[in-house]
This record gives structure tokens, C-alpha cells and sequence, in this order.
């Protein structure tokens, strides 16, 4: 039997074979399905094919090389006027992040999280890539996302001292 979370890689290499809506709207839906403090959802999807954004990426990004060749790439990002418990809404695109993820993992696609928000360096520049983008909004995570031109096994992450049973 499989398991999606175990064998979800990071994937940095894609064929140049296009990724259609369907599974686009089923990635997106896997992100709007992460759970959120409150339920209060504080989050916004940016789909980026324009090959002019995506090629802007990687010069200020110093580990976006891999989405020159990335098909699309999911613009995660957190939406700080929909919060009512303030300095959730990271917490709540993480998980919508990771399940974008696993979902990619299960449809065969392939995709790699570039960590934005905290940097505001980068949180600046991608901004300024996205026409229209409001303040109140947060670019916090970048995905490519495309067919893997890579095959990577699953990796045994399993660390026995990090468990601490009801003390340290």
C-alpha cells in the first residue's frame, strides 16, 4: 500500500509537457481543504504560466533555478485582513502548502516548496511580479509544479530522539 506523505520528494526537474486545469483545480482544492485556526481560511492562489513571471523567479529567489523549466507554478499566499487570530495565517498556508504537495505526489506531478514569507526580500520581489497583488497580502510559498523528469525513492525521515514520550 502507499503512502503519499512518505513518498512526497521535492522534485526539481519536469518535462516540458503541459499540466492541464484539471489537475490544477484538484491541487488547489487539496490547498483549500488544509485545516486553518478558526476555519478562517486566510488564503489566497495565484496559477502562474506567464513564462516571463516564472523566469523572473530565480533572480531572487537563490534556489528557484528548477522553476525555468517548471510548466506553472502555485503562488501560495496568506491574506492578513481575513484573520481574526493574528499570526496564524503562516501556519494555516503551511498546511495548505503541504497538502498542495501531497496532492501533486498522488496525481503523478511533481513539485518543490520555495519558502518566501519570511524573507522580505523575497516576499518584495514576488509582490512585485503579481499585477495587482494588495498589501494585506502575503506571498508566502512558491510551488512548480509539472510532470517529474526525476525519479526519487522514498527517504526514511524517521528519527527516533526526536520522540519524547510525556517528558524530555
Amino acid at each position: 500500500m502507499s503512502d503519499p506523505v512518505l513518498e512526497r520528494r521535492s522534485i526539481r526537474k519536469y518535462t516540458d509537457k503541459p499540466v492541464p486545469d484539471e489537475l490544477v483545480e484538484k491541487l488547489l482544492r487539496a490547498g483549500m481543504s488544509a485545516p486553518s485556526s478558526g476555519n478562517e481560511q486566510p488564503w489566497h492562489f495565484v496559477v502562474i504560466r506567464d513564462r516571463a513571471i516564472l523566469d523572473a523567479v530565480s533572480s531572487f529567489h537563490p534556489y528557484a533555478r528548477m522553476i525555468n523549466k517548471a510548466p506553472l507554478a502555485i503562488l501560495v499566499c496568506g491574506d492578513e485582513s481575513l484573520e481574526r487570530s493574528k499570526g496564524f495565517w503562516a501556519e494555516d498556508c503551511a498546511a495548505a502548502t503541504e497538502n498542495i504537495l501531497i496532492e501533486a505526489q498522488e496525481l503523478g506531478l511533481g513539485s518543490v516548496w520555495l519558502g518566501l514569507h519570511p524573507r522580505g526580500f523575497r516576499v518584495r520581489k514576488m509582490r512585485e511580479l503579481i499585477p495587482g497583488m494588495p498589501e494585506h497580502v502575503v506571498p508566502f510559498a512558491l510551488l512548480p509544479v509539472g510532470y517529474p523528469a526525476e525519479v526519487k525513492r522514498p527517504s526514511n525521515r524517521y528519527d527516533e530522539t526526536r520522540v519524547h514520550h510525556d517528558r524530555w
